[in-house]
This record gives C-alpha cells, structure tokens and sequence, in this order.
C-alpha cells in the first residue's frame, strides 16, 4: 500500500465552499492531488492510502482519509462534490466513513504524523534539500509527506529526520504525488 499525507494550511474545513474552489483556500489543488493520487490511464490504482489535512476556517484541523478500493466512489469528475459530502459529516472527534474507503474527523497533521510513526511507519517529508527518492532503498512501510503551495509546517515538522527530494525543480504537489509513484512503479 502506498501512503501519502497532504497538507494543506488554508483548505476550507466546511463544506459550504461554493464553486471557486481557488478561494476556498486553493481547494482546486486538493482535487488535483486527489486525481493524481488515484487516477492512471483508464483505471484507479488499488493500492493507495491517502490522508488530506486540511487547517483552513471555520473549524480546523480536519482530516480526510481516503483507502483505495473497488467500492470507492470517487470520479475525477466529481472530487469536490466529495470532499463538500465529507466535510458536512464531521460533527465531532469520532472518525467516521462517510463513504466506503472516505473517512473524517478531526485530527491535526502532527497528531496523523505521530499516529502514523507509533505503527512503525518510516515518514519521508518531501524536502528539496533531502536524499533524491532514486537513491533510498527501501520505500517500503513508508509515508509521503507533501505540502500545498505554501509548505510544510517548518517548526513542527523538524522533528522527522527523514527528508526526501524528487529532484532538483520545484513541482506542483499534484505532480509529485505522480513522480513518487513513477518512481515506486520502476522498482516493481
């Protein structure tokens, strides 16, 4: 299973975003994100787990998790509506599957990070100045950690050790979720 966590620091935690979803604290990448997590040519991978981080208003943090299966019902033609339907069902910290493989509740990104290294998961925050992708070994047992736009909480995030690069350029988050797969896909 591959895993990714995506943080977004001015994503809307209410469902009542409307249409823009450029003013709804950039909802328009989470979408891209989500599509490119999930999405190849002609199918949906099966073997992602995917967790969205949202601490945009009204009611940060928010935690969004989305396990690959058959039952999904996710279309790349309807990513917002399905994240406006989650949003609406949070109503407290219990987590809840709103759908088959879409979770909520409310959870912050370092509370998902520590959870996440406590089942003994290695944490590789992409970083530009980390080790390039091709040369760790082991990608295995591991989670991706990617920022929006504006990065990663710096403070907060000097805690995990494990920093990796997908090269030398600076990419949209949606084009490195499809890098870090490429990536995993030539080792198989």
């Amino acid at each position: 299973m591959r895993e990714f966590v995506y943080y977004s620091a001015r994503a809307r935690t209410s469902g009542n975003f409307g249409d823009d979803l450029m003013k709804a604290g950039r909802m328009d990448i989470v979408c891209n994100v989500i599509i490119q997590a999930f999405f190849i040519s002609n199918q949906m991978r099966e073997n992602v787990h995917l967790h969205l981080i949202f601490d945009g208003p009204p009611n940060p943090p928010m935690h969004l998790e989305f396990i690959s299966n058959k039952d999904m019902p996710i279309s790349k033609k309807d990513v917002a509506g399905l994240i406006k339907r989650m949003l609406y069902k949070c109503k407290d910290k219990n987590k809840n599957e709103v759908f088959p493989g879409c979770f909520i509740e409310k959870k912050s990104f370092i509370g998902l990070l520590k959870e996440l290294e406590n089942e003994g998961k290695k944490i590789y925050v992409l970083d530009s100045k980390g080790n390039n992708i091709r040369n760790v070994k082991d990608l295995d047992n591991c989670v991706f950690v990617i920022g929006d736009h504006e990065g990663l909480l710096k403070k907060e995030i000097k805690r995990f050790k494990n920093k990796i690069s997908i090269g030398n350029k600076t990419y949209f988050a949606s084009q490195a979720f499809v890098i870090i797969h490429n990536e995993i896909d030539l080792r198989e």
